[in-house]
């Protein structure tokens, strides 16, 4: 049988599948009626590690580490409509409520800090992340959409700012608006736990889709037990070390016990599938999205003989019914 070819790594990846709507100018740029700002968020491939961890006080807290996705994201535009009320505010997509609410909340922030009034304006959102799958889709369109508000007044908003809005438009946050050192993020409380202080080491992602691709309620997941602090707790010293170090294969263990311990709360069929693959070509691990149905074999960029690897790979868990989407490299 042949086995189905793979894209070898490298930049410009980008989502297989149905695609965001691209969004354009309407009736176009002669519409525009006031100062306008673009902004830009990346999205990611679900999850490295999720559960509850311990914050400076000792609280337990839910938290995350995100694996990113290079080269692809969300484009948003706004452009300022001065003189007209704050609640005429329109998003194109139309059903981007969230990335309405982000806006809105990101214009009256900026008019506090300047001393203009708040307005209200046009936001474009244009991009190619899918939706419901655990690549951080709203997110993505939601700190966009603050960015490019921000700009268009002319402020640079401080990440936890940023951050803060984000929780406010959609309850729980992705840590997309940190882009430059990976950090353990409390998705819902809008901050940092742990700034690792570097990126993660670098790794080749197998990307692939499981649960169909169906889309995930991330809201009505249920919440990991506090019981599970000190093993979550645990797993945050190794991403620590992973990070400090470099150690792509202690980050794949991390990402393979982390997506063990999801099966609880939104189990996956496949994940059999994949660790049996991962093991047969050497792999150093398995990663999922945690609330969501992307998923993907790790491997260390320095794997011998890596391009015949991800064909073997791919043909295997193809013939086992998960389709693949593409490989990356972080």
């Amino acid at each position: 049988m042949t086995e189905p070819v793979v894209t070898v790594p490298g930049p410009g990846w980008r989502p297989d599948g149905p695609e965001r709507p691209t969004t354009t100018w309407g009736d176009g740029p002669a519409e525009v009626d006031g100062p306008v700002g673009v902004g830009h968020a990346p999205c990611h491939h679900g999850e490295i590690l999720q559960g509850v961890f311990l914050d400076g006080d000792g609280r337990p807290c839910r938290g995350l580490v995100t694996l990113p996705v290079p080269d692809t994201g969300t484009t948003a535009t706004f452009a300022r409509r001065p003189g007209i009320p704050a609640d005429h505010l329109s998003v194109h997509p139309a059903d981007r409520d969230k990335a309405r609410r982000a806006a809105a909340l990101t214009v009256a922030e900026c008019a506090r800090q300047t001393g203009e009034l708040p307005c209200g304006g046009r936001l474009w959102l244009h991009g190619r992340v899918p939706v419901g799958i655990g690549m951080g889709s709203s997110t993505s369109d939601v700190i966009a959409a603050v960015r490019a508000v921000a700009a268009s007044f002319g402020v640079r908003l401080a990440p936890a700012t940023v951050a803060r809005i984000a929780v406010r438009a959609e309850r729980a946050s992705d840590p997309l608006m940190l882009e430059h050192t990976a950090t353990l993020f409390a998705s819902r409380e809008a901050r940092v736990l742990e700034d690792f202080g570097h990126p993660l080491p670098a790794v080749v992602v197998l990307s692939c889709t499981t649960g169909a691709g169906q889309p995930v309620d991330t809201l009505a997941l249920p919440t990991p037990s506090a019981r599970h602090v000190p093993a979550y707790e645990e797993l945050r010293a190794a991403v620590r070390q992973a990070v400090a170090t470099a150690d792509v294969r202690l980050l794949g263990q991390v990402s393979t016990e982390s997506a063990r311990r999801n099966q609880l709360l939104l189990p996956k069929p496949e994940l059999d599938v994949l660790e049996q693959v991962a093991a047969q070509v050497g792999a150093v691990g398995v990663q999922v999205a945690h609330t969501g149905n992307v998923a993907g074999l790790l491997f260390d960029p320095a794997t011998p003989d890596l391009p015949n690897r991800l064909r073997r790979a791919t043909g295997r868990l193809a013939a086992r019914g998960v389709p693949v989407r593409r490989a990356f490299e972080i």
